[in-house]
């Protein structure tokens, strides 16, 4: 069963926890039966943790999936390229439904080809993929890809149900109450984005996100072909590379998404926008530092 399956059992988590707190009827430290307050406080979090996050706390779960996956990746030490990344990937964000997130692109020293977003607007782009790209309308392509996965709030969703469906299990424990809520939200939130960020998001969720970042980056002045180019280097790459096994775990096989993107957009009319700048040229010069750079 996938996880979003196993989601939709859910049906109804507060009338869940409601009986699961009742049956195990919450104990009272003083004796006397159901401690009415933790029964309460226990359904006041339940009913926080169920409901669409506002800006504010997608920030803070974007801020701790962050800190947790630059715990395996660091950023290069190379501010002229995270500079040139933040201008394209910003420019490209500013064209979708969520301009005004606080956007923070970064380019992490790994040699693994993947690019990852992050709730709250963190977009991340591996050392690996930048150089197996050849035009900036490439890169505008693949970061239009993450940035609609932000937009289209999928990992904030995927990571919202991981922590309600670990809630839930905990519901009746008065224990939950006496902790400290904002580390037990940053301890949820790592241990739900290693699983996440290994497992990756629904196909269709990856198949939303090429179509919506196509259309941002044609927005943006660019190619949109420019993600399509970047899954054809993809597709002629070794499948059994180390530096292809974490894409390749957690996306669709990129002939796939060729096939999807390619009716996609010949149905839409992409083609008027092929002529857009590639930025070739630009993007080219910026990789000859990052060649040259040591990286940390």
């Amino acid at each position: 069963m996938s996880v979003r399956a196993k989601l939709n059992v859910v049906a109804h988590p507060l009338a869940l926890v409601l009986l699961l707190a009742l049956t195990a009827c919450v104990a009272n430290p003083a004796g006397g039966g159901i401690d009415m307050g933790a029964l309460f406080n226990t359904l006041k979090t339940v009913k926080q943790a169920v409901r669409p996050a506002d800006l504010q706390e997608e920030e803070q779960i974007g801020y701790a999936t962050a800190a947790t996956l630059l715990g395996a990746a660091r950023p290069i030490n190379n501010p002229a390229i995270q500079r040139y990344v933040n201008r394209v990937g910003l420019w490209v964000a500013l064209q979708s439904g969520r301009p005004d997130l606080p956007w923070h692109f970064a380019v992490v020293n790994s040699n693994s080809i993947d690019a990852f977003a992050v709730p709250g607007g963190y977009v991340f782009i591996t050392r690996g993929l930048l150089l197996h790209m050849r035009s900036e309308a490439e890169l505008a392509g693949a970061l239009g890809h993450e940035i609609s996965h932000v937009v289209l709030k999928q990992q904030l969703k995927a990571l919202q149900h991981a922590a309600q469906l670990d809630l839930l299990g905990q519901a009746v424990q008065y224990e939950l109450q006496q902790q400290n809520r904002s580390t037990e939200l940053f301890n949820r939130v790592t241990n739900a984005t290693r699983v996440l960020y290994s497992r990756g998001l629904d196909k269709q969720d990856e198949f939303a996100a090429d179509r919506m970042g196509v259309v941002l980056a044609a927005r943006a002045g660019y190619d949109p072909y420019g993600l399509v180019a970047v899954l054809q280097t993809l597709e002629s790459m070794d499948p059994k590379s180390g530096s292809m096994q974490l894409l390749l775990a957690t996306h669709p096989a990129p002939a796939a998404r060729i096939a999807l993107l390619s009716v996609e957009m010949h149905a839409g009319h992409m083609n008027r926008y092929g002529h857009q700048a590639e930025g070739r040229r630009r993007y080219l010069q910026m990789m000859k530092q990052l060649v040259q750079s040591p990286g940390t």
